[in-house]
């Protein structure tokens, strides 16, 4: 086995490096074309490659193109699940990714996904979760790899998987321990129940002091009472959140 020197991870596209003294190019068509190495001679192969829906890899030596090979990804496990609680939800779910179209397509339509962005970079990642939060929508952002980290601090909620990359952990301010999809929708559940339970700690709180405490001040009620009844919305607040701890 040769060793590699000068090895050089390029964003959203590939990998550099030098092998026995040769510059070695392994990545994306945006590459190897940003390199001006010549594809024309595999665009039969390529054809096939995307119409299997894989997403296609060039390798080149010293600028000269060498091979070409397909790759297809899996669905992780309990995606197609966590995708249907998440409508559940009545929330659209849609996939970033820097796959082709055609392989994009396939693994959307496994998983019922409903939006599409193929083709994509870390940058472009960004770009297309603005234009969704210039059409006043909120943004939660599941991610585990290098290229995602941007994408995870843009989103009005990122959420890393905890058995992801140490960059995409640290983007995010949510971190689900497990690699296991179905804590997407769980974390959704509890995040909604636990603002519920707050607007309801709050109203019960104002409406026993702002009702209460004036009829006291103004001697038409008991301050006894009133301070009762204060002490009564703490406890109402206090039992009320422990009802969270029940959450399933």
């Amino acid at each position: 086995m040769l060793p590699v020197v000068s090895f050089r991870a390029i964003s959203g596209k590939g990998a550099r490096g030098k092998v026995d003294d040769k510059s070695v190019f392994i990545g994306s068509q945006r590459l190897l074309e940003g390199e001006e190495i010549d594809l024309s001679q595999t665009s039969e192969s390529a054809a096939k490659l995307q119409a299997q829906g894989k997403t296609i890899v060039y390798a080149a030596v010293e600028n000269r193109l060498v091979g070409i090979f397909g790759i297809t990804d899996t669905l992780k496990d309990q995606s197609v699940e966590a995708v249907r609680e998440l409508h559940k939800l009545n929330l659209q779910v849609g996939m970033l990714t820097g796959d082709n179209a055609t392989s994009a397509a396939q693994i959307a339509k496994m998983a019922g996904i409903d939006l599409v962005f193929a083709n994509l970079l870390p940058k472009d990642k960004i770009s297309k979760i603005t234009e969704l939060q210039a059409q006043n929508k909120k943004v939660a952002m599941v991610g585990d790899g290098i290229n995602d980290a941007p994408a995870l601090t843009q989103a009005n909620v990122g959420i890393a998987i905890g058995t992801g990359t140490d960059v995409a952990i640290a983007s995010a301010p949510i971190v689900l321990i497990s690699g296991n999809l179905m804590a997407v929708p769980t974390a959704i559940r509890l995040s909604r129940s636990t603002l519920r339970t707050i607007k309801q700690n709050l109203f019960w709180a104002f409406f026993y002091n702002v009702l209460l405490i004036p009829l006291a001040a103004f001697g038409k009620l008991n301050p006894i009472l009133a301070a009762a009844a204060m002490s009564f919305s703490s406890i109402f607040v206090i039992t009320n959140s422990l009802r969270l701890k029940k959450f399933k």
